[in-house]
């Protein structure tokens, strides 16, 4: 079955998380569909690579929303035999000092010019283990710390166990995030000095030799965001097999296994995902050469089939090169505005099926969908209701939100909360509509249907972000703050609007100056100037969808790191 795979050297991509598609829920948010949109451009663009991620068999959970705005979480249980083949290997990690075995599931990524990317599922859900070994590989980001290292366990270590057992020759490691560091330690354990080669006190890994083969990918722009696992537990949970706790501390840190540290001392290539994220990221990590590939989204995937059409019709071949959509200017303006129309419309119908509320197609749309938590700041447009009041009721607009918060995060939770609050409040003066069960499906309708796209986390916490990204390939501008990819992509009045300047500590004009680009410049424009208006969208395409897509992203790690 791998035979067509195996014959050539591969990068193997590593992630906690891969959105494969709308109906395998093995991906939370934007980690994953990130690490999916980086697979499909690979496939269209037939890079040797294979994907190694968990099976996630429960995925994350299935996001209801009772009548006062209180999220419930449910499994989301999905069958790995349904859209995958099962691996003829297993292999066997040591947890908690006892065996316990890996298998994997292997899905196939077809891209559109015929190359195909494997990726292995792994999964501990085997009649070999015990009950509790069995779920390791069930819950996305589940359960405790103590669970969550032993999936970094299955992933980074049974990862590497498992490309060999299945015959793969890796070229490079490449880690999205630091959930799979401990892949690293498995590679030193295959890089050791003769003993007798050894000087008194000398390590003997050669660190060079694993830090040649390894590329991390940083998306945490603080220090508490990243995993961190106490010694203790390490030893408990990991000790006796790869690791060496003397030589853990040397790499991830005296006090605590700190997977982004391990990483970064064990990888020859670290860049961020932005500019700015990878400015923080110095600043973070002093000593470290940290690059910067700026993330990118994948243009089939996130371009909805209104504009789609429009595109093949008027710039065949942007599949393979969106950087043809600079010839956007060329393209009649009604063509562009009748292949929004029919996206908004499609999107209306959700909302009325799904909630009843039937929302105005003449009025613009603000779209807000992201994982709740507080530093996005879902919030912030209603800091001042009376003034949001006033502003709808001269220039009306609506709002339609979505997105999960982590069950542990209740904060995230009480945002959620307060939305519908909110939404009770301003009542018909600005309808406000939250979509649950945020997922790919729900996303591409939001990002292709709304009118503009708000994005207000608190800087400089956006490491990247590729809402707008996706937005942009619908021709959708962003009005969001500058942070992120959208220090770059904002062309102000061009393609889209900033809100507030770049420095960090200026929180409070954030709110001021939104109200005023909603009042004073982007109402009026989409009121009162359709040309000027369409103008936006299309430098909006031009000038950001045919940069900031995956196709140009994977080309550049292509030369600047995998080769």
């Amino acid at each position: 079955m791998l035979h067509e795979f195996t014959g050539v050297k591969r990068i193997a991509y590593f992630s906690m998380e891969i959105a494969l598609a709308n109906d395998i829920p093995t991906y939370a948010g934007g980690l994953g569909v990130l690490a999916g949109d980086t697979l499909r451009s690979a496939a269209d663009l037939s890079l040797p690579m294979v994907g190694v991620t968990l099976a996630s068999r429960a995925g994350y959970f299935q996001q209801k929303i009772d009548g006062m705005g209180r999220q419930i979480e449910l499994p989301e249980m999905w069958d790995p035999a349904l859209h995958a083949r099962q691996a003829a290997a297993k292999v066997a990690v040591q947890i908690e000092r006892r065996r316990v075995w890996v298998g994997a599931w292997v899905y196939r990524i077809e891209g559109l010019t015929g190359g195909c990317i494997p990726v292995l599922l792994l999964d501990t859900d085997l009649p070999e283990n015990s009950v509790e070994d069995r779920e390791i590989t069930h819950f996305l980001y589940g359960k405790d710390a103590a669970y969550r290292l032993k999936q970094e366990i299955v992933l980074g270590v049974g990862g590497v166990r498992m490309l060999q057992g299945l015959g793969f020759e890796i070229r490079k490691y490449h880690q999205n995030e630091g959930h799979s560091a401990l892949l690293a330690m498995e590679l030193l354990n295959r890089h050791k000095y003769s003993q007798r080669d050894l000087r008194p006190g000398e390590s003997p890994y050669d660190a060079p030799a694993v830090r040649s083969l390894c590329i991390f990918t940083t998306h945490t722009p603080v220090e508490a965001g990243q995993d961190q696992f106490d010694y203790d537990m390490v030893d408990r949970i990991a000790g006796g097999d790869f690791l060496e706790l003397t030589e853990v501390r040397k790499l991830a840190g005296d006090d605590r296994l700190n997977m982004t540290r391990l990483a970064l001392n064990l990888s020859d290539y670290v860049n961020g995902v932005a500019k700015r994220h990878a400015e923080v990221s110095r600043h973070m990590f002093p000593g470290y050469e940290v690059h910067a590939i700026t993330n990118g989204v994948h243009p089939h995937t996130w371009t909805s089939e209104y504009f789609a059409a429009l595109y093949d019709n008027m710039m065949s071949g942007w599949r393979h090169e969106p950087e043809q959509l600079v010839r956007i200017e060329h393209v009649p303006n009604q063509l562009v505005w009748d292949a929004h129309t029919n996206a908004k419309q499609r999107l209306l119908n959700r909302v009325l099926d799904t909630t009843g509320c039937a929302l105005d197609p003449a009025k613009p749309i603000f779209g807000f969908a992201r994982r709740m938590t507080a530093y996005k700041r879902p919030d912030l447009i209603f800091s001042d209701l009376e003034r949001l009041r006033a502003i709808a009721k001269k220039q009306p607009f609506q709002l339609i939100m979505a997105g999960k918060a982590h069950p542990n995060d209740e904060g995230g939770k009480h945002l959620i909360e307060q939305l519908h609050l909110h939404a009770r409040e301003l009542g018909e003066d600005l309808p406000v509509v939250f979509l649950q069960g945020y997922d790919m499906h729900l996303s591409l309708d939001l990002v292709s249907g709304v009118d503009v796209w708000l994005n207000t986390p608190l800087r400089p916490l956006e490491a990247s972000g590729t809402s707008g990204m996706k937005a942009a390939f619908n021709g959708v501008p962003s009005l969001s703050v500058l942070d992120g990819w959208w220090l770059e992509g904002c062309v102000e009045g061009v393609t889209g609007w900033a809100v507030g300047n770049a420095q960090a500590g200026n929180e409070s004009n954030d709110v001021v100056d939104l109200y005023a680009k909603l009042e004073n410049v982007v109402l009026p424009l989409y009121y009162n100037d359709r040309a000027g208006w369409i103008s936006v969208m299309k430098h909006t395409i031009g000038k950001n969808a045919s940069l900031f897509n995956a196709h140009r992203m994977i080309r550049r790690y292509a030369t600047e790191a995998y080769l």
